[in-house]
């Protein structure tokens, strides 16, 4: 009965356990708040954290164009093949009617309409000369991605396509991605997929042939550029661990830049052909066609505003912690006290909002204890500047491996984990009181070591090392049998 009380037991304790793993990444939060009001020694104050806009879908902000200007089919009128059938050519693309234009909004109208909506290029009627098409997406705003870039296309995948970014409104550009049927042939890259990357090649740009080759049908019309992927290479491949990349993001601006843009642009250089050669006698097979693109992410502010406003055809944060302008990327008039500084997602859960103070505004008594802190004052903040091995909001407390004797001071031993060896004594935890024969922190040296001849010298004090006795074997065994007993 106590043996399947038990088992009970245990299996509610592991349902627990598990219940709580499956709900930690909520408990350090989402950076979504951005002060709030605490209790403390001076009454109710402010506790001020690193914020964020939620992610959204940022499709409906952007402004999409179009290079050249005019390759959007229907003007004049097109008639169209299917790819897969030759013959099939009933579909017919003309801007003048509503129902048979492809305009670029198509790209990101509602799902789910029957029929598809999409737009469509001109077909490749100057072949050989390529059939080139830029699409640039702006948002006039610096975006941070959160999951993947996805388009879907209504006709076949294009054989040759480059996903770009720009940081600086277009006025520069990087490659992101290269996508080929064949990179070595197109790029001149050896084709590689998102788990061919590692922690140290995150930020390198590979050429996939996974998104380009042979026909697409129902189940095979999307190209993706894997956000969610390179996450997990410090997340875990379920994002369970996201204060580890929070950390990295945090810490390594290359890789914060990487997933930061202001414009996006798909370059499209050679739409699908379904073959190796190209028919020449019905050009109206090629063509490109998107029916859907999905660019999920959130306004950059610096950890220093939850949400952000799309008003006059533009977005721009609602900043917190006096700052301003469109990122929050600088400090209100009258709060330029100290510098600048973006906000910071460590320590976890709350992050350190890095909040712009006041002018002139001289050190502020908060009753720091003076043993734990630089000074009785605070920084202007609420907070106090705390010494070595120090922390709290007064600085009254200390951290792991520190002990409290009018301040913080480095525990060096105790009689439970940090234990003095070879018959120590620990004094205060400060400080092991070693016997003769032994040195060291913990007494763990034998002292002979660092004399001339070493421990088997003569008069080291060292006894020399002899073959094991065998004489306390049997009295082993005997004790181990009555122990069983």
């Amino acid at each position: 009965m106590r043996i399947y009380l038990a088992l009970a037991l245990q299996a509610m304790w592991t349902g627990v356990c598990q219940a709580a793993m499956q709900h930690y990444p909520a408990a350090w939060g989402h950076y979504d708040v951005c002060k709030s009001q605490i209790y403390s020694d001076e009454g109710l104050t402010w506790d001020y954290m690193a914020c964020q806009p939620e992610a959204a879908d940022m499709t409906q902000y952007l402004k999409v164009t179009l290079d050249p200007p005019n390759i959007t089919c229907g003007n004049p009128p097109e008639t169209y093949c299917a790819l897969e059938n030759p013959y099939m050519c009933n579909n017919e693309c003309d801007a003048s009617t509503e129902e048979l234009a492809h305009p670029p909004e198509l790209m990101f109208d509602v799902e789910g309409r029957n029929p598809t909506t999409f737009w469509q290029s001109t077909s490749w009627k100057r072949y050989p000369k390529a059939l080139l098409v830029n699409i640039t997406l702006s948002w006039n705003k610096t975006i941070e991605l959160t999951d993947d870039i996805v388009l879907t296309f209504e006709s076949g995948r294009p054989e040759q396509m480059v996903l770009e970014k720009s940081l600086d409104y277009g006025r520069t550009w990087q490659p992101y991605q290269f996508y080929a049927t064949d990179c070595l042939d197109a790029f001149t890259m050896e084709p590689k997929t998102v788990q061919d990357l590692t922690q140290h090649t995150l930020l390198d740009i590979i050429c996939t042939e996974d998104y380009s080759r042979g026909y697409v049908w129902k189940y095979d019309k999307t190209v993706r550029f894997e956000i969610k992927d390179r996450f997990a290479l410090f997340a875990g491949p379920r994002l369970h661990n996201m204060a580890s990349l929070y950390g990295q993001l945090d810490t390594t601006k290359n890789l914060r830049d990487f997933f930061t843009i202001t414009d996006l642009r798909i370059r499209l250089l050679r739409p699908a052909t379904g073959a190796t050669m190209v028919d020449e006698n019905n050009l109206s097979r090629y063509f490109y066609a998107i029916s859907d693109l999905k660019v999920q992410g959130r306004c950059k502010c610096n950890l220093h505003a939850n949400s952000c406003v799309f008003d006059k055809e533009k977005l721009s944060c609602e900043c917190e912690h006096n700052t301003t302008g469109p990122d929050c990327g600088r400090c209100k008039r009258n709060y330029q006290g100290r510098a600048w500084s973006a906000g910071s997602y460590l320590p976890i859960p709350k992050g350190t909002a890095n909040i712009c103070i006041p002018n002139n505004i001289g050190p502020v008594k908060c009753n720091c204890n003076p043993f734990g802190s630089v000074s009785d004052r605070c920084n202007g903040t609420g907070y106090c500047i705390c010494k070595e091995g120090t922390t709290g909001h007064k600085c009254r407390e200390c951290l792991p491996g520190y002990m409290w004797d009018d301040g913080c001071k480095s525990r060096v031993c105790d009689n439970e984990l940090m234990r003095c060896q070879n018959g120590g004594v620990c004094v205060s935890n400060v400080r092991c009181n070693c016997p003769a024969a032994y040195t060291g922190l913990l007494c763990e040296k034998p002292r002979c070591e660092s004399e001339l001849g070493g421990c088997r010298g003569a008069g080291s004090g060292q006894l020399p090392l002899r073959p094991p006795s065998f004489f306390g074997l049997p009295l082993l065994v005997l004790l181990l049998g009555l122990a069983l007993l």
